[in-house]
């Protein structure tokens, strides 16, 4: 991995050093994250888009992330650290996909050469259990109950429905899995809402930290929701290019604010590894709260 070098850093919390050294200094510099909202889990999102805001390059076997970063070392290294450090991870029906069949949202599946980093880091220093708990939202429920995170034991996972997703995944067997558990929401307006599944999570499996891995979609929600904190985004040095025929999702999809609306991030921190930028943001609401903000 090309070192890691911090360009901008504006992490207020210097009081105390969070990350162990070893991993404080792949990342030249720590990692602080502010306490849960009330009642809800604190929510920060990783994505990692081309210059001209692909996140997904929407092509059977190449929808990953993977193809937008050039499978970037550093990009896999931070995605490890971000997976580390909350009590559980979301990912939509889209994004299990749009993975292999044997991919788990771990640590060190995507960094393995920090694997015991992340594990002192996440044990030793967080107070946390071994693995984050795997959330999955599918509305429709159609979902591989094949896939290997939905058969392994110790990788606890909670699916996020409607009554129909719950029906359809009873008859898939999905209820006979032990390491899986299924939540039906009330999706009256169309779709799940995002502070019932995140109220959820907080009142029934004490979740106080939230990684948001996608999709477009889900995320957009999220926005809409005013239910994202931060954002962590990996710029990658391609153009991946849109035709009207094959939009390509961005960062956003399927979800539309107004210039009086549309959330606004503070700059956290930038840190470069040769050509890729590694952004953080903190959300600061739309822009008249963003400007009184300063």
């Amino acid at each position: 991995m090309t070192p890691i070098r911090t360009l901008v850093d504006r992490d207020q919390d210097k009081l105390k050093s969070v990350l162990p050294p070893g991993l404080r200094d792949l990342y030249d510099g720590d990692l602080h994250f502010q306490t849960s909202p009330a009642e809800r889990p604190f929510v920060f999102a990783n994505f990692v888009s081309t210059l001209d805001g692909v996140v997904s390059y929407a092509i059977k076997g190449q929808a990953s992330g993977s193809a937008i970063s050039g499978s970037d070392p550093a990009d896999h290294f931070i995605m490890g650290l971000l997976r580390a450090s909350p009590d559980a991870i979301m990912v939509g029906a889209r994004t299990v996909h749009d993975t292999g069949p044997q991919s788990l949202w771990t640590a060190e599946s995507i960094y393995p050469d920090a694997k015991h980093l992340y594990a002192k880091y996440r044990v030793n220093v967080l107070n946390k259990s071994q693995r984050p708990l795997l959330v999955v939202v599918s509305g429709s429920g159609k979902l591989e109950l094949g896939r290997a995170i939905f058969r392994m034991p110790e990788a606890r996972t909670v699916v996020m429905t409607t009554a129909a997703g719950r029906d359809a995944l009873t008859t898939a067997g999905a209820a006979k899995l032990p390491s899986v558990q299924i939540h039906a929401l009330d999706s009256s307006s169309g779709a799940i809402d995002p502070l019932a599944m995140l109220q959820l999570l907080h009142a029934q499996y004490g979740i106080r930290s939230l990684l948001h891995e996608g999709g477009p979609s889900l995320f957009g929600e999220f926005m809409a929701a005013q239910a994202v904190d931060e954002l962590f985004l990996t710029l990658s040095p391609q153009i991946a290019g849109r035709t009207p025929d094959a939009m390509r999702p961005a960062l956003v999809q399927g979800t539309e604010f107004m210039p009086e609306s549309a959330p606004w991030f503070q700059l956290l921190s930038v840190k470069q590894s040769a050509d890729h930028l590694y952004l953080r943001y903190r959300h600061t609401g739309p822009l008249s709260k963003a400007v009184s903000a300063d």
